[in-house]
């Protein structure tokens, strides 16, 4: 049962607390410089983080562990986190660097998109929209000629004979100047190159080339995006790490960029569950983050660390660290950066949790149908073997997720043995059960299958309730009435993924049903009668009731049925 607060003792005194299940399992470890009192603010009527009902639900009684000061229970916390990796407590795991754009120093530079950039090299970033730095790579390359090969060669690359390089290793002419340019665009100074982009959109569009126009206006935001997003050198960088904080919920990303000798060497994120207050959140972070690594000289924060944390910050390096939450000037460039870079991954976090992967997926699909919403589809898929066990099932996916809890399996009732009837008979079932009808219902199979379940529609007045069509796995084809057949490409993959899962999940429902057919069929334990023959024998007499009226005269008459076999057979049925 849940823990009591009134029944543990409580000390008013700074240490570290743990939350326990009965089976002695650490659910969270935290700290405190008054322990009873933060230990009783988790059981106050209006808790300042949602997690902790849940928490104090689960927990089965509470471990206190009295240190001699809070920074003893600051580095307490940290041991103990490490050792019981508590559910309820931060997840650091993840380490995810973001993208620069380089140029090397050699006698004709190369650009490089990477997220280590060569020591000797002239580089800007990190980036936060990884996409966006694509696209200006891709831009620089072509509309300035700059090589991103590894080597020089004395014929040209493939690249030189299509365009895309200047073909320094064929001669240098003006290969200095278009680098020159590109550093300066880098650098901020993109004016030039966005009117000249914006120039080429104007007369796309005025020649009705839509599709190229708009293709120039997102390479236009993307360098805009790119140049306001670089972090510019500075001297003042020196043996500084830069801290940002992006929250979601109960869910938050942090961000540390480190820069010395003048410029950006690095960044780390990771993920962590958000403590309720960032000041929490990065004090936490930051104890659990240099433990294992020395602290730099100078630590930038968006809200101060306490005098505790900043001490202990210190002995871990050896002499003084200082902490800043600047206001102005090139520290507050970094720690901006450092912001933008959290605040986009926490927005990644989230997009993954959400499943919005699965939605653009949905989304991709819909544009390719040329529908409004792909939100919600249904797939029906058939199974049967020779007559036997005939099934069918429909599974469900909601913004592009699987939704198990709307999988449905029939078997089939009527004396149906093609799959176009079986389908008909059991589209027709589900149609007079559904209450929430699907944006498309998709039927595994061709333009036959299309045609049988459309008409059945028609006949039962639901034709327009939604979208109608049928995959064909033949080229991975789109059928449709009165339009033209789609072959699907990454698209598509939606659709063929709503495809396969119903087909995944029919068979395994049609496995179960021949498995318990089988319990009671005698011709399972016959020796010598394998799936062939017995296949053989569904076919040669129609069926098991055929068989059971053969005499061991009429089973001989099938090939690979010898008379000693047949009389087994009949043995067994008699």
């Amino acid at each position: 049962m849940p823990v009591d607060p009134d029944t543990v003792d409580l000390p008013a005194k700074p240490g570290v607390y743990l939350f326990r299940t009965s089976k002695a399992r650490v659910l969270y470890v935290g700290k405190a410089t008054v322990l009873s009192q933060r230990i009783r603010s988790y059981f106050a009527s209006n808790p300042d983080r949602a997690m902790i009902p849940e928490l104090v639900n689960k927990a089965d009684e509470i471990e206190c562990i009295v240190t001699n000061s809070p920074q003893e229970a600051l580095i307490l916390e940290r041991q103990l986190i490490r050792q019981h990796r508590p559910r309820y407590n931060s997840m650091l795991k993840d380490d995810k660097s973001y993208p620069y754009l380089s140029l090397t120093k050699e006698e004709f530079p190369r650009i490089m998109y990477t997220r280590y950039p060569p020591n000797d090299s002239w580089k800007w970033g990190p980036f936060p929209n990884a996409g966006a730095a694509k696209q200006v790579v891709q831009l620089l390359r072509r509309h300035f000629g700059i090589r991103d090969c590894k080597e020089l060669l004395p014929q040209g690359c493939l690249a030189m004979h299509i365009g895309l390089c200047a073909g320094p290793c064929i001669t240098a002419g003006d290969y200095s100047q278009r680098v020159a340019s590109v550093r300066r665009i880098l650098d901020g100074d993109a004016t030039d190159l966005i009117e000249e982009l914006a120039l080429e959109m104007d007369t796309f569009s005025t020649n009705q080339e839509y599709e190229r126009a708009a293709s120039i206006r997102d390479m236009i935001k993307a360098v805009r995006t790119v140049t306001s997003q670089q972090v510019i050198s500075s001297t003042v960088y020196r043996d500084c790490d830069a801290i940002g904080i992006g929250v979601k919920g109960e869910l938050a990303a942090i961000v540390v960029i480190h820069a010395d000798d003048g410029a950006i060497k690095g960044q780390e994120a990771w993920p962590l569950i958000h403590r309720g207050d960032e000041g929490d959140s990065i004090s936490s972070f930051v104890v659990e983050h240099y433990s294992n690594r020395r602290p730099p000289r100078l630590l930038l924060t968006p809200i101060p660390l306490n005098e505790t944390i900043v001490e202990w910050l210190a002995e871990r390096r050896g002499s003084n660290v200082e902490n800043r939450t600047p206001s102005r000037g090139d520290f507050v460039t970094l720690t901006n950066l450092a912001r933008q870079n959290a605040e986009m991954q926490i927005e990644r976090m989230s997009n993954k949790a959400s499943g919005s992967l699965e939605q653009r997926a949905a989304d991709e699909a819909a544009r390719l149908l040329s529908m409004d919403s792909l939100d919600h589809i249904v797939c029906f898929d058939m199974a049967q073997l020779l007559g036997d066990s005939r099934v069918g099932a429909s599974v469900c996916l909601r913004n592009g997720r699987p939704a198990k809890k709307e999988y449905r399996t029939y078997t089939v009732k009527g004396d149906a043995m093609d799959d176009l009837r079986m389908m008909r008979e059991v589209v027709e079932r589900w149609i007079k059960r559904v209450e929430d009808w699907p944006d498309l219902l998709l039927i595994d199979g061709g333009e036959t299958h299309l045609s049988i379940i459309a008409k059945m529609l028609e006949k039962h007045g639901v034709r327009d309730r939604m979208q109608l069509a049928s995959l064909a796995k033949r080229e991975e084809t789109i059928h449709r009435e009165g339009l033209e057949d789609i072959i699907l490409d990454r698209r598509g993959r939606v659709l063929v993924h709503a495809r396969d899962e119903a087909h995944r999940f029919v068979n395994k429902f049609h496995r179960k049903s021949r498995a318990k057919s089988r319990l009671s069929d005698p011709l399972e334990n016959v020796s010598g009668l394998g799936a062939k023959k017995l296949q053989s024998l569904i076919r040669h007499f129609g069926g098991r009731q055929g068989i059971t009226h053969a005499t061991v005269k009429d089973l001989k008459t099938v090939p690979g049925i010898g008379h000693s076999l047949a009389k087994r057979i009949y043995d067994s049925l008699h």
